[in-house]
């Protein structure tokens, strides 16, 4: 991941065009007239050796001519030129290009590399970044660049869009600035052989000038680095995406029903969720979410109340809320009250206020304001139909005051064509949302909704770890490196349960046999009733072939039942191998509901894991829902949530609630399979019987295949790294040294509450009272691809663990510079504990590659600026800030690689 010379592409000082033409319609005339006529403000250089001037502007024959290395270049021209103008915009200075050339891939050396990789080639010893190929180009209208072959350019405003669809960005530029509705940045990745969507979204998290971030994405080949790109991005600006080609064109083979039912949107919806953006289905939905981002307010809840002057299209309002699942807004008696005396009296009386048709615009301003000021509303939505009596400029003219300075979120639709087409200008001007009908209107405000959880999910804090339980990953891997050493990808029943049993996961009693008798014999033993299942590895679903019978009750009804199950097979699959027989305890949990907990593997984003309704049917139902590990109980339960069956794992009628945090404790479980066992490739935990006494696993089915080297890159999230944990001496007592986990919530607080005021000022250089929440999860929920906090922890008196320190870095995503903090327990300082953390993070930063360690102190900071002078940093005043600059120098610079 790297944002390394996007400056020169998003704020370039210069501009060459690259295949300059004076031809109508053509591309090379078409990207000059835009860069001219945008009103770029620096030198603009068309190059062409067929002309010697285009317009007003002298053209330059070839690269050599040119009076000065552009800081940026737009090539228009064919594919073999293309490596060979890149090398030598490289070597002249030129560190960003766009090319809107396509079909790179059409054309070969004599080696068979293709243009593109020999153009990625010749960008490499300069770092050069490309945008493109096979892209429409880019608009940054702040700084008045229309760098592309766009029809129309784009008003300036805070909403940055980034496309892989040339036809997606033209389409919305036109939409927008009918719309009035202007842009930071327009950015069309083409093909993205180089700058890719984790490239610019790193780039757009930081820009000032943009506010909110929007993507239309076809299809991902990095996802970690999308993953931790998007997480960063939407903690700071709202980011919405919607994703094309939702639906396969064929069902995969697969050897578990997390494998076919895990399918590619499930994992973008999950993964879309888990960064804590905003999807959006439909190309309507992508323009509604345009309007609404570009006037978004936060939001503080979810209760809407509706204003409009018409019963109707109240009814059309309130009926799609509630079939979106969204929430009315309970009027407050005093609101009732206030109401009552500036309305008529035949007015509705409830939610939705229906203010009744010959409203003059005072009734408007007045029931406005007595919404907003109910603190059981959240937001309103304004709806107005046309009338005679009044008009609807009035209207909005006496309410734009009002929606200007309003915090909260106020909506409108303005129903109807010319006759609130005015309305409309004013309303929009004053930074309202403003849609055509009551269900557009409604779907904006449920966006809103959608957006405020996932980045409420993101920012939530888990509880303390509990009762952890313990993890046999020594037996885990050896069942299955004996399976693999056999020549075998799945495990049968009884291998699969005793690698669940080693992760702690409940399974019912299972043992195998080889026979007939030996099954009677085993059965008794076990004790009765008991259910048999077939023992081969050419079955994948045991049901299909009569091979599970239940309830068997004695030693001969078992043997009888394997005897026939051994002749169905035989009869129906002559060719495939019988091991034996399973035989279980039967499961007497008659408040059981089945689940299905499993782990399938996504060619983007790599492992998943999936809950849902589980049984025979489990692909009929086809209720589950999809999540990207790792996963704590936080993730955990909100993934529960988003299934039909979470509302029967409720209490109802005679049944007991399902014991909840027992699913999430397995769903965790499973969660620590997918990291430490690479090997792993698909699960099904299937029926998992879950009811108010915990959960048990009644049948199991395992897949493996040996591992690829660099395992842990498979996942889309880098997992907590364990390797870091290191116990050490300290003041004569063991302290354990590891990263932060989200679950260290508590106990981070108390640490916070712990430090002196004086202390809090030195660190944070503001004074604070109290952690807020969003910053205690920013402390603890970090992203460990790009930062790391390192904490010393013990056991208190009362057995919880306790935080006596904590060194925190950052890096840039270039892993160029990191800019780290230290803080001790107050009462703990000046015992060595800063410089143990501090060690360790330096050794940490050093294996990472990163090549400087930076920090800032308070002037008065005496103890922080003497450890790290011990440490070797550099140390000197920052001008005009009151602070000290500490920097230590790592090691030599990483060898430059092309990013993507």
């Amino acid at each position: 991941m790297t944002v390394r010379n996007l400056n020169f592409l998003f704020q370039p000082k210069s501009v060459a065009v690259i295949g300059a033409s004076s031809k109508p319609h053509s591309v090379g005339a078409t990207v000059l007239q835009n860069v001219v006529h945008a009103g770029f403000a620096g030198p603009i250089y068309p190059v062409n050796p067929k002309y010697e001037h285009l317009g007003a502007l002298p053209c330059y024959r070839d690269l050599a001519a040119l009076p000065a290395a552009p800081d940026l270049a737009i090539l228009c021209t064919p594919p073999p030129t293309l490596p060979g103008l890149i090398g030598q915009l490289g070597a002249i200075g030129t560190r960003a290009a766009i090319v809107l050339t396509a079909g790179l891939g059409q054309h070969t050396d004599w080696r068979g590399r293709t243009v593109k990789e020999l153009m990625l080639e010749a960008a490499q010893p300069y770092l050069l970044r490309i945008l493109g190929p096979n892209c429409v180009g880019l608009l940054a209208p702040g700084i008045r660049l229309n760098a592309s072959f766009a029809h129309v350019d784009a008003l300036p405003g805070r909403i940055a869009f980034v496309s892989q669809s040339g036809a997606m960005v033209t389409g919305v530029l036109d939409w927008a600035r009918s719309r009035g509705i202007g842009f930071s940045k327009f950015v069309s990745l083409g093909d993205g052989a180089d700058i890719d969507f984790g490239d610019v979204i790193d780039y757009l998290a930081s820009d000032p000038d943009t506010h909110a971030i929007l993507l239309y994405v076809e299809g991902l080949t990095s996802a970690r680095k999308f993953m931790s790109a998007a997480r960063a991005a939407a903690r700071n600006k709202p980011t919405l995406a919607i994703k094309a080609g939702r639906m396969a064109e064929g069902a995969k083979a697969a050897a578990s029903h997390t494998g076919a039912l895990a399918g590619a949107d499930d994992v973008y919806d999950a993964a879309i969720r888990r960064a804590g953006m905003l999807r959006v289905y439909s190309t309507e939905e992508l323009f509604d979410a345009v309007e609404t981002l570009a006037r978004l307010r936060p939001l503080c809840g979810e209760r809407l109340a509706i204003m409009t002057n018409g019963g109707g299209p109240g009814v059309m309002a309130t009926d799609m809320l509630m079939s979106a699942g969204g929430k009315l807004a309970q009027l407050s008696a005093e609101t009732i009250k206030q109401l009552d005396a500036v309305l008529p009296k035949n007015w509705s009386r409830s939610n939705p206020v229906d203010i009744i048709g010959d409203a003059p615009p005072e009734r408007y301003a007045d029931t406005l304001r007595i919404l907003m000021d109910d603190r059981e509303v959240d937001a309103v939505l304004f709806i107005h139909a046309p009338t005679a009596i009044v008009s609807s400029a009035e209207i909005a003219a006496r309410l734009e005051p009002m929606v200007k300075e309003a915090r909260s979120n106020i909506l409108a639709c303005w129903l109807g064509g010319t006759s609130v087409a005015r309305a409309r200008e004013i309303f929009a001007a004053a930074g309202v949302p403003t849609y055509d009908t009551p269900e557009k209107a409604v779907g904006g405000f449920m966006q809103m909704v959608h957006y405020r959880k996932n980045q409420q999910l993101l920012m939530e804090v888990p509880a303390a770890l509990s009762g952890a339980v313990k993890e046999n990953k020594h037996l885990a891997r050896g069942i299955i490196a004996q399976v693999l050493a056999e020549g075998r990808t799945m495990l049968s029943e009884w291998e699969a349960k005793q690698v669940l049993t080693a992760y702690g996961i409940p399974v019912v009693e299972t043992r195998t046999v080889s026979s007939a008798d030996e099954a009677g014999q085993t059965a008794s033993a076990i004790g009765f009733p008991v259910a048999l299942k077939i023992l081969s590895p050419d079955i994948v679903h045991k049901s299909d072939v009569g091979g599970v019978v239940l309830d068997l009750d004695s030693a001969d009804a078992v043997r009888e039942a394997a005897a026939k199950m051994q002749a169905r097979l035989c009869e129906l699959y002559p060719q495939s191998r019988l091991h034996g027989f399973t035989v279980q305890a039967m499961a007497r949990r008659p408040e059981g509901r089945e689940v299905i907990i499993g782990v399938a593997s996504d060619p983007v984003f790599g492992p998943v894991i999936m809950f849902g309704q589980g049984g025979i049917a489990v692909e009929v139902v086809a209720d589950h829902a999809i999540a990207l590990p790792p996963l704590n109980h936080v993730l955990a339960r909100e993934l529960i949530s988003r299934t039909r069956i979470s509302n029967l794992l409720r209490a109802y009628r005679n049944r007991r609630a399902a014991d909840i945090d027992a699913l999430c404790r397995t769903l965790v479980q499973v969660s620590d399979m997918v990291v430490d066992l690479p090997e792993l490739q698909e699960l099904d935990i299937n029926p998992l019987f879950a009811d108010a006494d915990g959960v048990i696993a009644l049948d199991a089915r395992l897949r493996v295949a040996p591992a690829a080297q660099g395992a842990l890159e498979r996942l889309a999230i880098r997992p907590y790294p364990a390797e870091l944990e290191e116990w050490v001496q300290w003041q004569g007592e063991q302290v354990l040294l590891r990263p932060i986990r989200p679950e260290d919530g508590v106990a981070h607080v108390a640490f916070f509450n712990a430090l002196t005021p004086e202390d809090v000022r030195l660190r944070m250089f503001v004074r604070m009272r109290a952690l807020q929440p969003s910053q205690l999860a920013r402390f603890t929920q970090i992203d460990y691809d790009r930062e790391m906090a390192l904490i010393a922890t013990r056991a208190s008196a009362s057995g919880n663990a306790e935080t006596l320190g904590v060194a925190r870095v950052v890096a840039d995503p270039d892993n160029v510079a990191a800019e780290f903090a230290v803080t001790i327990r107050s009462d703990l300082k000046g015992r060595g504990l800063g410089h143990l953390l501090m060690q360790k993070l330096i050794a940490y930063c050093r294996t990472r590659g990163t090549q400087r360690l930076v920090g800032e102190a308070l002037n008065d900071n005496r103890g922080m600026l003497n450890l790290a002078a011990r440490l070797g940093f550099q140390i000197s005043p920052a001008p005009d800030r009151g602070t000290m600059l500490m920097q230590l120098e790592l090691g030599p610079p990483a060898r430059p690689h092309p990013a993507g």
